[in-house]
């Protein structure tokens, strides 16, 4: 029986409102539910993404991948032809939006990929006229004496939710995908927040396993 899995994408963690409007647009292509969903905070031009590669590792002939555009799935033309081709050579379809690549019974037409290709280079267009005009603002900004780029996180500084998870992950009853889920952010986050609080040596509060501090 063949499955439905969906990709969803973010460059950073504060989309966070925008990585859930994707997840609902994944169910309504046809993905059961947020089991089947797998999703990250990575860059569009990473190839080593962990949850990617833990998706193209799951599937099996016959299986969809949906994701709800080509600039979710790869902001790279060259990656974007390595998944065509691995879509043809293990019998899959890709659904990105309303575009369909179907190779579960012969390998997609060149037309088809033609135009799939078209979309990659223009979603590798916009990421470099983006990252130029981001690149030309902060100049812009330094010149006028700006101070660019985030303020420095110290663990005096992390979320209230963190530190009662935090409690619980220290006594063993909940793991990092466990707090990611609770706090909202992506796993990668949680350990820069672990080591950050590890390095100050702060204790945390004893917490049920309810959440509720004691």
């Amino acid at each position: 029986m063949s499955t439905i899995y969906g990709y969803a994408r973010c460059s950073t963690d504060e989309s966070r409102q925008d990585i859930d409007r994707q997840k609902r647009d994944l169910k309504q292509m046809g993905v059961p539910d947020d089991a089947h969903i797998y999703w990250e905070y990575e860059s569009g031009t990473k190839k080593d993404r962990p949850e990617l590669q833990k998706l193209l590792a799951l599937v099996q002939p016959g299986d969809t991948i949906a994701s709800t555009e080509v600039s979710r799935l790869t902001r790279s033309t060259a990656q974007l032809c390595d998944i065509v081709q691995e879509v043809q050579d293990r019998k899959l379809r890709l659904l990105l939006g309303s575009f369909v690549v179907d190779c579960r019974s012969e390998a997609a037409d060149p037309m088809t990929k033609g135009m799939l290709m078209m979309l990659g280079v223009f979603a590798e267009l916009e990421r470099d006229m983006i990252s130029q005009r981001v690149k030309s603002g902060m100049a812009n900004a330094r010149a006028k004496g700006k101070q660019i780029g985030r303020p420095v996180l110290t663990a005096d500084k992390l979320p209230a939710k963190f530190w009662r998870c935090y409690g619980l992950y220290q006594q063993g009853a909940v793991h990092v995908a466990d707090m990611a889920r609770m706090i909202g952010c992506s796993r990668t986050t949680v350990y820069k927040y672990i080591e950050l609080a590890q390095s100050k040596g702060r204790k945390p509060k004893t917490v049920s396993k309810t959440g509720q501090d004691k």
